[in-house]
């Protein structure tokens, strides 16, 4: 299986840049292949523009046809070569880095992954087979769990943004949490967890 990592970190000297570090290593060992798209190394831009705006707003009357930035195409071609899709980011404030939301906002624009209801155009997008959000967190799981904050992000990223009509067949949520108390065992306990979910990718 071909993978197409997103990573959305400021750094890869980070304990998130060892999870990625961490997953790309199982990947290898379970014979997959893969490609990183570290968003923050290629500076990419987190905005709409103006034009991208109006295609999304049906401005132009329905026109997903229109093309969409020379970034956006570059990062729906690493898309298509791949069949498993990762998201590797810290949970800030309860969600990911702007650097990813802007991904998102950016790259599943209509006519990739969705149309409007009154639209004849078919969607030409994501055809993923597994995609998963490996992410690092402050705070337990436990926490999270009590705070409601990890039932919001799995309704967010399961139920919205890697939901089956998009083109995404499976999608699965991995929180590696705990790292504020600052434990080597949680901090190893979290990478052996970023190895396996690699390892075990499929």
């Amino acid at each position: 299986m071909h993978v197409y990592i997103v990573f959305a970190h400021p750094s890869r000297r980070s304990f998130t840049g060892d999870v990625l570090a961490e997953f790309c290593r199982g990947l290898e060992d379970g014979g997959h292949s893969y490609e990183i798209g570290d968003l923050y190394e290629m500076d990419f831009r987190t905005d709409m523009s103006l034009d991208e705006y109006n295609r999304e707003m049906n401005v132009y009357g329905n026109r997903p046809d229109l093309p969409v930035p020379p970034d956006v195409q570059a990062e729906h071609a690493k898309i298509e070569k791949a069949d498993g899709l990762v998201f590797i980011f810290p949970v800030w404030w309860s969600d990911c880095p702007a650097k990813l939301k802007g991904w998102f906002d950016r790259v599943c624009v209509c006519g990739y992954t969705y149309v409007y209801e009154n639209e004849e155009y078919p969607i030409s997008g994501l055809q993923i087979d597994k995609a998963l959000v490996l992410c690092t967190a402050g705070h337990t799981r436990e926490h999270l769990e009590e705070t409601d904050i990890l039932e919001s992000m799995r309704c967010i990223y399961l139920n919205d943004r890697l939901r089956p009509d998009i083109g995404v067949a499976q999608a699965d949520m991995v929180v590696l949490g705990g790292m504020a108390e600052g434990e080597e065992s949680i901090r190893q306990e979290n990478l052996a967890r970023a190895y396996q979910s690699g390892k075990e990718f499929c």
